[in-house]
């Protein structure tokens, strides 16, 4: 097998590919090889020791895979060698041609569902949808502005609030990220310009949802083109920079500010079992259309350390994978 081996902390750059026995898989667990493995902006952050976890080295990072499985453990009676499946990979190692999993945790990919658009979509996705199912309600008709809107975690908030009835601006900083947002379903795109004015013009007086991944001087501006009762998101800070929020500005008109951390929940309060369910849930909305991920980009293993300095650098449009 191949995988991708994080030595130390640092630069995207310094990831290698090393070749070593595939595993087999324990009691309980399922062997997948891995058709596509997921990519996002937190793993480089990971890799580079800036994120809130922090993996003993060295260590594989990614993840979010998607596969077939090719061998199981004593005591499996779920997922039959074959079977097509996504699961996420507890304590990172998705980075890898194959990788051992338990079987309650592979959850088998709807027909018509392939490996590298689950793979892309799962960790945007199950974000997206623990925040509408579990953190903030958004109802038909309302006016959800999504900050970033061209990149992965913003296309995905783009879709899941235009499946459930909201009218959907997208704020994006380039032309082409732009284009993408419109492509999900935003009914209006719109620049970094005089943020505030802007939302307020695009949602005739305020916005009833913001979903901010980006953080940085656009949180405050999207915060104070709220109207009463509307509600603030904040899913991650992807800009570098973590606002301070004025206090004051919640106060006026009851709004609200509600923090979205999908990894946290699936680490402690829903657990691996919860996951399983939520990436299920996900994935079978995708599987009866009512979402809509776009195909991601494809790179191989070895160029795992380029990618993830594209994320850094904000050059993405949509999602990456690698591809063993």
């Amino acid at each position: 097998m191949l995988r991708v081996v994080c030595t130390e902390f640092g630069d995207p750059g310094l990831l290698t590919v090393v070749e070593e026995p595939t595993p087999a898989p324990g009691p309980g667990e399922v062997l997948v090889e891995v058709g596509a493995a997921g990519v996002s902006f937190v793993d480089g952050l990971i890799v580079r020791g800036g994120y809130q976890v922090k993996p003993p080295l060295p260590f594989t990072p990614g993840s979010a895979v998607a596969g077939r499985v090719v061998a199981v453990g004593e005591g499996v009676e779920t997922c039959p060698v074959g079977t097509a499946v996504a699961a996420s990979v507890t304590g990172f190692g998705g980075f890898t041609s194959h990788v051992t999993v338990p079987a309650p945790l592979a959850v088998p990919l709807p027909a018509g569902v392939d490996a590298t658009v689950a793979a892309s979509a799962m960790e945007s996705y199950a974000t997206l949808v623990f925040a509408v199912t579990q953190r903030v309600t958004i109802e038909p008709g309302e006016r959800v502005v999504v900050l970033g809107a061209g990149g992965g975690i913003g296309l995905a908030a783009v879709d899941v609030a235009r499946s459930l009835g909201a009218r959907v601006v997208g704020v994006a900083s380039s032309e082409e990220k732009r284009a993408a947002a419109k492509a999900a379903g935003a009914e209006v795109t719109i620049d970094y310009t005089d943020l505030k004015d802007a939302v307020r013009a695009a949602t005739d007086g305020g916005a009833d949802v913001v979903i901010d991944p980006v953080g940085g001087p656009a949180a405050e501006s999207s915060l104070r083109a709220l109207r009463a009762g509307g509600r603030f998101c904040v899913l991650g800070f992807a800009s570098g920079e973590i606002p301070r929020l004025p206090a004051n500005i919640v106060l006026l008109r009851n709004r609200s500010v509600i923090g979205v951390d999908w990894g946290d929940w699936a680490r402690e309060v829903g657990g691996p079992e919860g996951n399983a369910a939520l990436l299920a849930d996900v994935l079978g909305r995708i599987g009866r259309d009512e979402l809509h991920p776009p195909r991601p980009s494809v790179a191989p293993l070895d160029e795992a350390g380029a990618v993830l300095r594209l994320y850094a650098e904000r050059r993405v449009t949509g999602k990456y994978v690698l591809v063993p």
